[in-house]
């Protein structure tokens, strides 16, 4: 897709790294078979789509010589697991686990993604898994922002892996595969909104937070990459506050053509209507996405809590759906809400616009859920709140 004005086209990773990425995996994973392999007179098979072929001879040892040398060669951001103690877990998902860790001196947050057994998973489910994988790593490895979760390196699992645990030295299976990125005490967004939903935030908390997350989206976009799956809960905080965007398990390079990104990727309730509907989409699903999220921030709730995915579907498509915005919410910040969610992408404004438009928000005087000179919130919702 090229964007209206002009400008460069948009190259998926997932049609040019990826592809050289998943190869690496695939000879990581294979690499004790594949040199055993390699010893033998009539050279090697074809692993990992290489096809490294030949005859015997001093040519097979020479080409076994460069394959082996590949295979042993790291990418710029594996890391060394001898720097890796891995602690207590602090998440848990349907393929792995998130533990805290230190990595060389560092507090670190590691995400194990877990393959499975042999013959415990489908072919389909451990390729899904290793795409997964390899969109997190090339994606993410290549960003460094304020506003993005700081990832350190990454590694793929082979024989002989062995990680320090505070119960000492013990090996992992050769199907593990782990994310290092650094660890942020502030916990997710979400749970720091939950956990204000009665008393709500300071207007200049809202703007401040709705900025960190639309400043680290606009630097995405500005380098190509859409999140496809933003919402509070993938949104970290650090000790002072500040957010910072992670989780890029999901994460595309912006297709050159539009037709190229569709399905169902992202989160109910926060997703566009083109992406509910199938439809092509483009980074201005995260806008969408965004507009929700500063909805969230402002209310410290949650969209739709009471429709079922079905309902909201239909609703969000059909009937034009949004979540109800208070009556006390200034106009400055209901007006980036409404243009963010529009059911037309091509409306809705870039992310360095949406910045542009909250950083000229004058908070000083205070407002929002949360008057001025007063302890109580406002009453907007006739509904009680809070658990």
């Amino acid at each position: 897709m090229k964007e209206s004005g002009g400008g460069d086209g948009f190259v998926r990773a997932d049609q040019i790294d990826l592809k050289s990425l998943d190869e690496q995996l695939e000879r990581h994973l294979n690499r004790v078979r594949t040199m055993e392999n390699g010893r033998d007179d009539q050279g090697v098979g074809s692993i990992g789509g290489l096809g490294l072929g030949g005859g015997g001879g001093g040519g097979g040892q020479r080409r076994n010589s460069s394959f082996n040398e590949r295979v042993t060669a790291k990418e710029e951001w594996e890391i060394d697991p001898s720097k890796l103690l891995i602690k207590t877990v602090i998440a848990r998902g349907t393929f792995g686990t998130v533990h805290r860790g230190v990595y060389d001196g560092q507090d670190v947050a590691v995400k194990l993604l877990d393959w499975g057994e042999e013959g415990h998973r489908t072919e389909a489910e451990i390729t899904s898994l290793r795409e997964a994988f390899s969109q997190e790593v090339v994606v993410w490895h290549k960003l460094d922002h304020p506003n993005v979760t700081k990832f350190i390196g990454a590694m793929l699992g082979h024989a002989e892996l062995n990680i320090q645990t505070d119960s000492g030295q013990i090996g992992m299976p050769s199907n593990i595969c782990c994310v290092v990125v650094e660890y942020l005490a502030g916990g997710a967004l979400k749970t720091y909104l939950i956990k204000n939903r009665r008393r709500k935030l300071a207007f200049k908390v809202v703007v401040q937070l709705a900025l960190d997350l639309a400043r680290g989206l606009s630097y995405l976009h500005s380098q190509k990459v859409v999140h496809r799956d933003v919402k509070t809960e993938n949104m970290l905080l650090d000790k002072s506050r500040t957010v910072k965007i992670a989780d890029f398990g999901v994460a595309r390079v912006e297709a050159q053509n539009p037709n190229d990104m569709t399905g169902e990727t992202g989160t109910l309730g926060y997703m566009a209507p083109e992406v509910l509907n199938g439809n092509p989409y483009n980074r201005k699903c995260d806008v969408y996405s965004f507009g929700i999220c500063l909805w969230e921030i402002y209310c410290c709730d949650m969209p739709y809590p009471d429709l079922s995915f079905s309902e909201v579907t239909s609703a969000v498509v059909r009937q034009n759906l949004r979540p109800e915005i208070p009556r006390c919410c200034p106009s400055s910040i209901a007006n980036v809400m409404k243009r963010c969610w529009d059911a037309n992408p091509d409306k809705r404004p870039e992310m360095d616009e949406v910045v542009s438009l909250l950083e000229a928000i004058d908070t000083s005087k205070g407002g929002g859920m949360i008057p001025p000179d007063q302890q109580q919130n406002c009453f907007c919702f006739r509904k009680s709140r809070g658990p």
